[in-house]
């Protein structure tokens, strides 16, 4: 599997991000939760995926970019624990940071995987 995180791998529609804080489930794993929903989308990716870093905690956007640039590519170098299960239908994921202090590339990437590993459990 390519470990990319193209354009059509990324949620970006107003209209399920509504939907998904609407009537998604939800996994924590301090700092990082997802937010997730089983929904047929048009786009031929699997799973479409956004980030969000809270604008309360992180007043600068320096950071809260960085640290969205560290959950994206958490996410593109550990999609294949959820695309690499044989149950995996159609969802959307938002990945919320949720910590106020800044973190370093290998928590992010800890708590991605122990995400992705629960979700996968959890289908």
């Amino acid at each position: 599997m390519r470990q990319t995180f193209n354009k059509l791998e990324r949620l970006k529609s107003k209209k399920r991000i509504e939907q998904l804080f609407t009537e998604g489930k939800s996994l924590n794993a301090f700092p990082l939760k997802l937010v997730f929903l089983q929904l047929e989308h048009d786009s031929p990716a699997l799973i479409q995926a956004g980030v969000s870093v809270s604008k309360r905690n992180f007043k600068s956007a320096v950071h809260r970019n960085r640290i969205k640039r560290l959950m994206r590519e958490a996410y593109r170098k550990n999609k294949e624990i959820v695309y690499s299960s044989e149950n995996t239908k159609k969802h959307i994921f938002m990945f919320i940071y949720q910590g106020k202090k800044e973190p370093n590339y290998q928590l992010i990437e800890d708590r991605m995987k122990e995400l992705l590993t629960k979700f996968v459990k959890k289908q």
